[in-house]
Order: structure tokens, then sequence, then C-alpha cells
């Protein structure tokens, strides 16, 4: 398992919730004896735009935030190559699962997961991938850059159902686990869903199906989550499970 981080992330880049002074703070002190990291470089612009719209990317310019954005992508890309050879999380942000093609809101600019896939496609490094996304809010973005596409499945976990996880990577074909881990589902966070060790089994089911189906090819990058009370601990137990 690697860890996909840049120090550039622990800048405070705006003013909402997910760029939050110590957010990533806790999560590295929870991780950074367990996992080797690895830096990532800010993704081209021609990543950026598999995408979104040029259009699109002038207003994210425009707003002072593209370099922070495209190295958050540049870390989801990092991440999505390294699973070909060992699972890896994309510790990043901004977020990215509420960014479609020609708009952005929900703290995201260019949505990281939704480019790394196409990416891997562009590449011909796969051909099928799921999307898993456990995170309090639907991800509307990637819904929408996928809605046509047939060899991408979108899955966001409803509430505290789990098990349609497994149910949906058990009735689709996948090169790949990409998955959005968003943990604002916490009860003690904004969901009131889950609690800790949901993670570690949420982790660990999508490990198994990978190993399965996929060569164990999985990654996954940071969405949500806000209670700095527990969300290392968090992002902890589902990196146990997945790894």
């Amino acid at each position: 398992m690697k860890i996909v981080f840049h120090p550039e992330f622990l800048k405070v880049y705006t003013n909402d919730p997910a760029a939050a002074e110590g957010r990533l703070e806790c999560i590295l002190k929870e991780i950074k004896d367990d996992y080797e990291f690895v830096t990532p470089e800010p993704a081209k612009l021609e990543d950026i735009l598999l995408v979104h719209t040029p259009f699109y990317v002038e207003e994210v310019k425009a707003e002072g935030l593209y370099d922070i954005a495209a190295l958050a992508v540049g870390g989801a890309i990092k991440a999505a190559k390294i699973a070909f050879e060992e699972p890896a999380f994309a510790l990043i942000r901004p977020p990215g699962h509420h960014a479609s093609p020609d708009r952005g809101w929900g703290f995201c600019y260019f949505n990281n997961i939704a480019i790394s896939v196409r990416k891997l496609m562009k590449e011909r490094l796969i051909r099928k991938a799921v999307i898993i996304d456990f995170d309090l809010h639907f991800g509307d973005g990637t819904a929408n850059t996928f809605c046509t596409d047939k060899n991408v499945v979108y899955h966001h976990m409803p509430q505290d159902d789990i098990a349609s996880i497994e149910d949906i990577l058990k009735s689709v074909e996948y090169d790949i686990i990409a998955v959005s881990a968003g943990f604002d589902k916490h009860r003690m966070d904004w969901g009131y869903y889950l609690n800790t060790e949901d993670y570690r089994t949420i982790g660990k089911i999508i490990k198994e199906y990978a190993e399965e189906n996929c060569f164990g090819r999985r990654y996954a990058v940071l969405e949500g989550g806000y209670n700095q009370d527990v969300l290392g601990k968090n992002v902890k137990a589902f990196l146990k499970g997945f790894e």
C-alpha cells in the first residue's frame, strides 16, 4: 500500500470545510508511520480535458485554484497507476466528485476520480471500471461524467447500506476498482450513519472483490470528512481493510 501525498495539500486554499487547517494533518498523524508515501506531479492540462471543458478550466483558473486542483488530479492519477502493482490511497484535496464536465460545486473543482479513470482508459490500461463512492453525498459530477459510458459503473452507497457495495461488485465486470472515499457518513461527522469499524469493513469488501475479479487492482482518493476528532481514525480503519 502506498499513500500519495504532497505538502502543498496542507495549505488552506479557500475558506470551505474541505480546505480547513488541520484536516489532513489529523489523517497524517494516524497513518504516517504505517505506509510508504510518494509525491505526485500536477496533472497535465490534456489530462484535465479528458473530463472538463476548456471554458470550465478557465473558470477554475480565474478563481486562482487551478494549481492545487491540478495537483490533486495528479495525485489521483498516480494512485491509479500504482494500483497495477499494489493498492494506493491518494491523500489529496480539493475533493472532486461534485465536479461535472462544465461546472463544480461542493468544495470540488476538478473530478479527480473521473479523470484518473479516463486516463487509464485513454492509455488502454483498462477497458471497464467500477467507481465505489461511500461519501455522505452523491457524486453527481462523477455520475454526470459517465452517464453515457457503459464501460464505467458508478455506485454511491446509500446511507449505511454497506451490503450494496458487495452487491454491485459481484454483479458487474471491471478491470479496476476506483473509490471515492468520503468519511462524512460517520456518526460524529455530518451523516450520523457509520461507526469507525464500518470503514474497515468497506475496505475489506473492496479488497476481496478486487483480488477475486481484477488482479487486486484498487485505489482510493479522499473526498469528504470534516470532524478532525475522528477523521484520521476513520481513514486508518479503511486503509487497514483496504491494504
